[in-house]
């Protein structure tokens, strides 16, 4: 003990004795305000590219554990504005990348690329992404400026924190205009075509969630809806990217409400077999009441259709505190 407190302090204290090292500890929350912190502080960040490898390394770990989990906490904390929109919209998209990215059995270096970009995309305009999602009019000129150019300047902040992926900084850079692109003729190298995939994979998943996210300016759009706009909009060369990020989110994805048949109100917990067709838990029975025991359904099942989905509804609609670890609890006993 005296030797100890005979040993001289040290001369300087650096600022990276305070940061973590690439090791992330806690869950999808704790992970969105890590990310958050490293996406408002941009330039400034110290040790950016450990703590994006802790960050990179915790989604991945948490997607292969149970993606219907990890939809289910990141669609519970999108409507939540206090949480701060960016890191989770951020969150969400490299879910949706990484998870559609297996479901067309693309190689893990190309996953691993396109969920970097997904984290990092909107970094140069996260404050402004965060206060734009909570105020009560559409973007003005100054705002609808920042926008528009900070695919560019997410892509210098990048650059300097010193990372030298092409392909991320040009996912990044343009993200936003994939068909503006200094791309590709016929004539395209495989690597090329894998790095267009990418790109018009992130700006698909983008786009789709911004359309599921509900501002305090405008509600959201429920998955269902947004997937018939996907199926209606989209050129037919993309049909396959389409279909398999619409399996992937499901028409009613995990973390979503939806109205049953005999007018119960349940949360979606796990995706079924069929878009249409999720498993849930009752949460509100018909008559309005809170639920204190969570009930299981399967709404696919043919023999009790009042247990079929009647419609989605808006989450700002339900007026009732989903308990995680019930609901967890409950996909234990019923599905696994």
């Amino acid at each position: 003990m005296l030797t100890i407190a005979a040993a001289p302090m040290p001369s300087d204290i650096l600022e990276y004795d305070y940061m973590e090292g690439t090791q992330v500890k806690g869950d999808w929350l704790d992970l969105q305000d890590i990310l958050r912190s490293l996406l408002y502080q941009g330039t400034d960040a110290i040790m950016p590219i450990v703590r994006l490898e802790g960050i990179v390394q915790k989604v991945t770990s948490l997607l292969k554990t149970d993606p219907d989990d990890s939809l289910f906490v990141l669609f519970q904390a999108l409507p939540d504005l206090n949480l701060g929109y960016c890191a989770t919209h951020a969150l969400l998209c490299a879910a949706v990348c990484m998870l559609t990215m297996q479901k067309l059995e693309q190689p893990e270096d190309s996953m691993d690329t396109l969920l970097r970009a997904a984290l990092l995309m909107n970094i140069g305009m996260a404050q402004s992404q965060d206060h734009l999602a909570r105020q009560h009019k559409p973007p003005n000129k100054q705002q609808r400026q920042i926008i528009d150019e900070h695919p560019p300047i997410s892509t210098n902040i990048l650059g300097s924190f010193g990372l030298k992926d092409d392909a991320l900084l040009h996912i990044v850079q343009w993200h936003h205009a994939p068909g503006a692109a200094p791309m590709h003729n016929e004539h395209a190298t495989q690597m090329q075509m894998q790095l267009q995939l990418q790109l018009h994979l992130l700006h698909l998943a983008d786009c789709q969630i911004a359309k599921l996210a509900s501002r305090v300016s405008r509600p959201a759009l429920s998955a269902l809806r947004a997937a018939q706009s996907l199926v209606l909009t989209s050129p037919s060369q993309t049909t396959e990217m389409n279909s398999a990020l619409v399996a992937v989110l499901s028409f009613y994805p995990p973390g979503t409400y939806v109205q049953l048949a005999n007018g119960e109100t349940a949360v979606v917990i796990q995706r079924g077999l069929r878009a249409n067709a999720p498993h849930v838990a009752s949460i509100i029975n018909a008559s309005g009441m809170p639920l204190s025991k969570y009930i299981y359904h399967d709404t696919s099942d043919t023999h009790a259709p009042q247990y079929a989905v009647r419609s989605p509804l808006a989450s700002q609609t339900v007026r009732c505190l989903v308990n995680l670890e019930k609901i967890r609890h409950l996909r234990g006993v019923a599905i696994r």
